[in-house]
């Protein structure tokens, strides 16, 4: 599945693929959003877990960006 999106990424020419750079501009940041708007609500719930929750959402947020990073390389190729 994932190479069948690779190889129809790598087709796409002109305006189709600054769709594609949008989409995934827009998904890294649905991801980021999400995950430091969960980490808020659940710090905010219960303060003392403030170090096991930070971790978590920077390192969900570091998955989400890097997962568009290389889907931007991907589209742009």
């Amino acid at each position: 599945m994932m190479l069948a999106a690779a190889e129809m990424a790598a087709g796409m020419t002109g305006n189709i693929s600054l769709i594609g750079i949008g989409l995934v501009g827009m998904g890294g940041a649905i991801g980021v959003g999400l995950a430091g708007a969960k980490a808020a609500e659940a710090i905010g719930r219960n303060p003392g877990t403030f170090g096991r929750v930070f971790t978590v959402a920077l390192i969900a947020m570091a998955l989400s960006e890097g997962l568009a990073i290389l889907a931007f390389f991907v589209v742009q190729r």
